[in-house]
């Protein structure tokens, strides 16, 4: 029995289970994916018009992205407790949201609804922020495919849970609001105290590499089963039953991951050498040695003056021991006053804090190469059923499903290819986000020119693109600046999206659609009005009016195009600046 009871406090402690139901939460938590199937609803609900809706957007897109609070409270709080702020968040924000839209509450001022939906969509950055931070350190080794599959099923969420919503076959579409508002909450309230970091580095085994392996094998099988079922009941008829059967398999499908963890802790000897490589505690106390001593700097004569005159004929390792020790002495001198210590700047791959972080251009060229190409990427997320029903189709669930999914390969394969970039050939992972960024060139410029079957190419290009920043940057990020202020950069970065989703959906998209729209309406009567923009306009009601054709995006498309080629140029310069830092982290495991 106590070997049995040890079994379960192992399994409880290991670290694929934090990972699997972190992948849990992540595959519910990417509430604002959702947005282009509920946009609709709440614009014919409330007689909204597209800058209206666009207003709503940005909203979104900023709770999406505005993740300082979690950042900073996953410093001082359990991570428990970021999760349970986020389900409550989400609840509060769209089940506000639910209400007003079926009328079960007044209806609210468009800035009342802004709020509410920047709360409600807040809630996934507490989700996104203590998934991350938990896996990075229970995997400092694999910082790209960990990454890369944590944000897949968080862009995959919105094909689960329309497929979900489908299973519901409720004839009122506010259901599915209301789906959002409780389902991701009950989910990472269910897992919250399984969440953790727990010691990712003593439990190193040689078998990680088949694990990621059939991670990735059941994430490529989910992305291709729920594009086959998509379509299967876009084209044909299906009944309520088997809807129930496609949604069961989807659920057995998502389950299916945690036969590692149970496998390797109940069917594999833990103490078997070689399968289990622990950090030694010499080496933990000597990197935290490196760690809390790279923050200071001597100078030559202290070395010097303390040095013994026979370390110079000492062979090297033994001279390096007693240069560690002869520091370690000036440390604890310098602690009681007797010797003058000053700190200095950390080099990039190592540990920066924020305000270090902010004053390196590399930094800002992440974070503008990030605004130009995600916040491209965010406005199709965003405007994707006005963009479909212009072109002339009907189901624009089928299109928010079909981004969802190469959303998810995206950040899977982004996180993949990146991580052999590094590891094989010691070169600066952003090469991948200058790839995935002409991927969006290529697929805004297919949406521009309209042509037949370009909505579909253009969504697999797009959601492939968009996807592969949520793999890269962060990953990226860590190396470059370190993990000890990791939450704190990403959700810094994160703020990329809602500032290119603020200028491209919220001034550009949104006022061209709606010219367009009043040019339709009032035929030769119009008179042109320009592109002004102001605040109050932003958020003024107007009549709803309904935009058709090519013509209705296409000066935004062709525009996103181009700020993509530049984001381009800009993840390039990145890559010829820190081709020194790559081949230092990575170039002495290839040789």
């Amino acid at each position: 029995m106590g070997r049995f009871g040890e079994k379960i406090t192992s399994f409880f402690n290991n670290r694929w289970l934090v990972f699997v139901a972190a992948m849990w939460v992540q595959s519910c938590g990417g509430i604002g994916y959702v947005f282009g199937s509920i946009s609709p609803v709440i614009k014919s609900s409330l007689s909204y018009n597209q800058r209206q809706v666009a207003s709503l957007g940005v909203a979104k897109d900023l709770g999406d992205s505005v993740g300082f609070l979690p950042g900073i409270l996953s410093d001082f709080l359990p991570l428990w407790g970021v999760l349970l702020i986020g389900a409550i968040q989400n609840l509060i924000g769209y089940g506000w949201v639910w209400l007003v839209v079926t009328g079960r509450t007044p209806v609210l001022p468009l800035w009342a609804m802004c709020i509410l939906i920047f709360v409600g969509t807040n809630g996934e950055t507490y989700f996104n922020t203590a998934a991350l931070v938990s896996c990075v350190q229970n995997f400092p080794k694999n910082r790209g495919p960990v990454v890369g599959i944590l944000k897949g099923f968080a862009g995959l969420s919105g094909a689960i849970l329309t497929q979900i919503y489908a299973l519901l076959h409720s004839p009122d579409q506010a259901s599915l609001i209301f789906m959002v508002s409780v389902g991701p909450g009950i989910v990472a309230i269910s897992l919250m105290f399984i969440i953790r970091p727990v010691g990712g580095h003593r439990q190193v085994r040689s078998s990680d590499g088949f694990s990621f392996s059939i991670i990735y094998g059941v994430c490529l099988i989910l992305a291709a089963y729920l594009m086959g079922v998509m379509l299967v009941q876009d084209l044909v008829y299906v009944s309520e039953t088997v809807i129930t059967i496609f949604t069961l398999i989807l659920f057995a499908l998502l389950l299916f991951p945690i036969v590692i963890p149970i496998f390797l802790n109940f069917f594999r000897d833990p103490k078997s050498p070689a399968e289990e490589a622990l950090l030694s505690p010499d080496k933990q106390e000597s990197s935290k040695s490196q760690d809390s001593s790279q923050d200071i700097l001597f100078s030559e004569s202290e070395l010097e003056d303390e040095k013994p005159k026979e370390a110079d004929l000492l062979p090297a390792s033994e001279r390096r021991k007693r240069m560690a020790r002869l520091q370690s002495r000036i440390a604890q001198a310098a602690a009681e006053g007797a010797v003058r210590i000053k700190k200095r700047r950390p080099h990039r791959g190592e540990d920066f804090t924020m305000m270090e972080a902010l004053i390196k251009a590399d930094l800002w060229l992440i974070f503008f190469s990030l605004m130009l190409g995600s916040g491209s990427g965010l406005t199709v997320i965003d405007n994707l059923g006005q963009m479909s029903e212009s072109l002339g189709y009907d189901n624009t669930h089928v299109f928010v499903s079909m981004i969802s999914i190469f959303n998810f390969l995206g950040r899977i394969g982004g996180g993949y290819f990146s991580e052999r970039v590094v590891s094989e050939y010691a070169y600066p992972r952003p090469v991948a986000m200058a790839v995935a960024q002409v991927f969006l060139a290529i697929g805004h410029f297919l949406f521009a020119m309209g042509w037949p079957g370009s909505m579909y190419v253009g969504t697999l290009l797009v959601g492939l693109g968009y996807g592969a920043h949520w793999a890269i940057v962060p990953a990226a990020a860590s190396e470059l600046f370190g993990l000890k202020k990791f939450a704190a950069l990403y959700n810094f970065l994160t703020m990329a999206n809602p500032a290119g989703s603020l200028i491209m959906s919220g001034v550009l998209a949104s006022s061209i659609y709606d010219r367009e729209a009043e040019k339709q309406a009032h035929g030769q009567n119009y008179i042109h009005r320009g592109l002004s923009f102001s605040f109050p306009n932003f958020l003024r009601a107007e009549e709803s009016l309904k935009c058709k054709g090519t013509i209705c995006f296409f000066v935004t498309s062709l525009t996103l195009s181009g700020l993509c080629v530049v984001a381009v140029i800009l993840s390039l310069i990145l890559v010829h600046r820190t081709k020194p830092v790559y081949r230092n982290l990575y170039g002495s495991s290839r040789r």
